[in-house]
């Protein structure tokens, strides 16, 4: 089942994409905000980088095909984790299920391209959870084995978990990136945003003592 543009478009403000303004520029003439206070990473001696994002956020569907090959190109070091947030919202929580529930299937990876179009570019309602299952069949996925992953209660802590974490780094808005618990990336423009981090990346790394 799909909604028609005008409806698409209402049930998106609905879900909250005012909330999604790029929350790159963080201040002006700044590269990076400071982390305060700084949070602890999951993978000690690594460098993690945080994206908090939303599939319902049209400025994450932009930096997707940008933020991908970046990804693939750092160091042994540098881990880079994706935080899906819903900033309260129900209809934000359901995607935010959709990725712990595919990511704990194993569909996540060829999927993740294929939802950001599914909900921009062709406008189907994967915020409800009866439309998101029959579009997920479609793709190939077990519906059955998604569904058991999709309402247990591991995934809806991964959530809160997701929420709990873009408060403690004081996100307003996404896209966003942190590196290393300490910085929240600034820049005017994506390819801005990724050179900024690069940089702070060399710097953890620098003062870790650490090589790629």
């Amino acid at each position: 089942m799909t909604l028609n543009r005008r409806h698409f478009v209402a049930a998106l403000f609905a879900a909250g994409s005012l909330l999604t303004v790029p929350a790159f520029p963080q201040s002006a003439g700044k590269d990076y905000t400071p982390i305060v206070p700084v949070q602890p990473g999951e993978e000690p001696g690594k460098i993690e980088v945080l994206e908090f994002f939303s599939y319902g956020c049209p400025h994450c569907a932009d930096f997707e095909p940008v933020l991908s090959p970046w990804i693939a190109r750092q160091g042994a070091d540098v881990v880079v984790r994706k935080v899906p947030v819903s900033f309260g919202r129900a209809a934000w929580a359901n995607i935010a299920r959709l990725y712990y529930a595919l990511e704990a299937t194993g569909d996540l990876k060829r999927l993740e391209t294929d939802i950001f179009k599914a909900i921009h570019g062709e406008r189907v309602n994967l915020f409800d959870e009866k439309t998101m299952q029959d579009w997920l069949v479609k793709k190939g996925v077990d519906a059955r084995k998604f569904s058991e992953v999709f309402s247990s209660f591991g995934i809806m802590s991964k959530v809160k978990r997701g929420d709990q974490l873009a408060q403690a780094y004081k996100i307003q808005g996404v896209p966003a990136l942190a590196v290393d618990g300490k910085y929240l990336v600034g820049g005017k423009d994506f390819a801005e945003t990724l050179a900024i981090a690069d940089k702070l990346i060399a710097k953890t790394r620098s003062e870790k003592g650490g090589r790629k």
